[in-house]
């Protein structure tokens, strides 16, 4: 018991001795540390970036979106109410004209 207690003094005397070395390079080892971690992350964003989808990836996504429908019926009803109402015709010609107002 004494031994390991004589053992644990000897390692705090040890780091109590690194300690100012340690903080007089805190700083630039930090600057080191952001700067590996950002080097990092730069080079697999970039590999990630130059990665192609597979045949595959791209069938599957394909097959599973879905093309809209519009029914024809719809849609002629939508022209002949466009065609008989002046007012609904304004609003389309409006709408035509400057979409975004």
């Amino acid at each position: 018991m004494n031994q390991e207690k004589a053992q644990l003094q000897k390692v705090v005397g040890r780091l109590n001795e690194l300690l100012p070395v340690a903080r007089r390079y805190a700083l630039a080892g930090f600057i080191v540390f952001v700067a590996l971690v950002y080097g990092i992350v730069l080079l697999r964003l970039n590999s990630l970036n130059n990665q192609q989808p597979t045949e595959d990836q791209v069938t599957s996504q394909v097959k599973a979106a879905r093309i809209p429908h519009i029914d024809q019926s719809v849609v002629q009803q939508l022209q002949s109410l466009q065609d008989h109402s002046v007012s609904v015709q304004a609003l389309f010609d409006q709408a035509r004209n400057n979409p975004f107002q």
